[in-house]
């Protein structure tokens, strides 16, 4: 869209959608699988709908995987100043109703901005949307495979992976969460090797799309309302 199309659908609708990212390891598969999933969604559920969805913030808090080369992470303070001010910039530009569409564990700030920067902006309103445990689409998950994690098959959608790049075909055993929670970041690449966390690394695609049409109506849903 330009400048003027987005000027056209103010006159009628108040509503876009802000897909939330990271640039991080994710063992095999691309570092920007976060806001690769978090836009995709974002777009395929705002379709039919004309809601504009605006380019993912590519950039979030991941501090715990610095030591894999790749990973930028931002401080706290960056992050909710960096969400905050588009935010402000969204709502001078005329839109009252914002969905956040998130795709990294790590971004859970954003919500606590987005309902801190709602009661000083009254007759705005902000949902905060983690796309991947949603209710729906975290069923969907666990009736496919209980085990399922950061780096395991259910990031790995077609539109992820990397040409070249083959995915290991055991189960890789669950790590230990409260462990991991205590190291720094190169204790945890020392620990997690290739950084996935637990499970497969891969299931069929058949599974894979059906878990991404649970994903997007689940989105699509929060984009149509109710919004009060």
């Amino acid at each position: 869209m330009n400048w003027s199309q987005v000027a056209a659908w103010l006159e009628h609708d108040d509503r876009c959608v802000l897909p939330l990212g990271s640039t991080e390891q994710h063992a095999g598969l691309s570092l920007s699988v976060d806001s690769i999933l978090s836009e995709r969604v974002a777009v395929e559920a705002a379709e039919p709908l004309g809601v504009p969805v605006f380019p993912a913030l590519a950039y979030g808090i991941t501090p715990y995987f610095l030591a894999y080369p790749g990973t930028v992470s931002l401080r706290v303070e960056t992050y909710a100043r960096l969400v905050r001010d588009i935010l402000d910039s969204l709502y001078r530009t005329g839109f009252r109703r914002i969905l956040l569409v998130n795709g990294h564990g790590g971004n859970q700030p954003a919500h606590s901005v987005a309902i801190e920067w709602m009661t000083e902006n009254p007759g705005a309103a902000v949902k905060y949307h983690a796309w991947w445990n949603a209710p729906q689409t975290w069923a969907k998950v666990q009736e496919i495979d209980t085990e399922a994690s950061h780096a395991s098959w259910m990031e790995n959608f077609p539109w992820t992976r990397l040409p070249g790049v083959d995915q290991p075909t055991q189960r890789k055993p669950m790590i230990d969460f409260a462990r991991m929670r205590l190291m720094d970041p190169e204790a945890l690449k020392a620990y997690l090797g290739d950084g996935n966390f637990g499970g497969h690394y891969e299931r069929s695609d058949a599974e894979m799309l059906a878990l991404w049409s649970v994903a997007v109506a689940e989105t699509r849903a929060l984009m149509e309302g109710p919004w009060a």
